[in-house]
């Protein structure tokens, strides 16, 4: 039906090649990467450290070199520590003589 005034000039890629945005962007991702970050340090720190680091290294666009948005960087280091600390906390605890007895 090219011919009939349904050129494909207007539109050369097909609708199935084009990026879906129904997904969160990168500044969404960075937020929500510095809020779970934030609350991992008082409630759920290894689940939610994790969930930091990936989101802010989703908002960095998957790769740590060119430009970083400072709320993933944030997301990322915070995410970081959170585990780290959340790790140390659950390994003092497993440690004989701090028992409840």
């Amino acid at each position: 039906m090219a011919g009939f005034g349904h050129g494909t000039r207007r539109h050369p890629r097909s609708r199935g090649r084009t990026w879906s945005r129904t997904g969160p962007d990168r500044a969404t991702l960075g937020i929500i990467g510095v809020i779970c970050a934030v609350a991992g340090f008082f409630v759920l720190g290894i689940i939610l450290g994790p969930v930091a680091i990936l989101c802010g290294w989703l908002a960095m666009n998957r790769s740590w070199s060119g430009a970083r948005p400072v709320p993933a960087v944030i997301a990322v280091v915070l995410g970081a520590i959170d585990t780290v600390l959340a790790i140390v906390w659950l390994a003092g605890t497993a440690t004989p003589g701090t028992g409840f007895l």
